[in-house]
């Protein structure tokens, strides 16, 4: 089921001007990747995404994110497997049968046991084909 995934942490920032500042002066690093959905990280060879979030420090907010290069075979598997999926209405994301459409990129929300909500995604363009090189130029 997953042999064509990227696994990719996601951690929500208030600030994102000040989260970077963090990562690089506590780590050292500056992002592997800047765009509109914020900035990407490789800590231990896995992908970092802060992004910036209304939800950041309420435990609300996406906690990983997994990428894949078929969203409907992963989440049909997963619902197979129990998996419920989140729906949402929050303006500008807005899910139908679990699934929003951003722009070219598809993506679902579904719960953890422990109430982390971890994302699975379907990128558009050659974002998955990036990260995995990302992944490659690290080990």
């Amino acid at each position: 089921m997953f042999e064509k995934v990227v696994g990719m942490a996601v951690l929500a920032a208030s600030d994102l001007s000040r989260a970077q500042k963090f990562w690089h002066d506590v780590f050292g690093l500056d992002p592997v990747l800047t765009d509109e959905g914020g900035a990407t990280y490789v800590i231990g060879g896995i992908p970092v995404l802060v992004y910036e979030s209304q939800f950041a420090g309420t435990a609300k907010s996406t906690s990983l994110s997994i990428l894949t290069d078929d969203l409907d075979r992963d989440m049909a598997e997963l619902r197979a497997r129990g998996v419920t999926f989140n729906d949402y209405d929050l303006g500008d994301v807005k899910t139908v049968d679990g699934v929003a459409d951003l722009g070219g990129e598809r993506g679902a929300w579904f719960d953890d046991t422990e109430g982390n909500i971890i994302a699975i995604a379907q990128p558009a363009g050659d974002t998955l084909e990036r990260a995995r090189t990302l992944m490659a130029a690290r080990t």
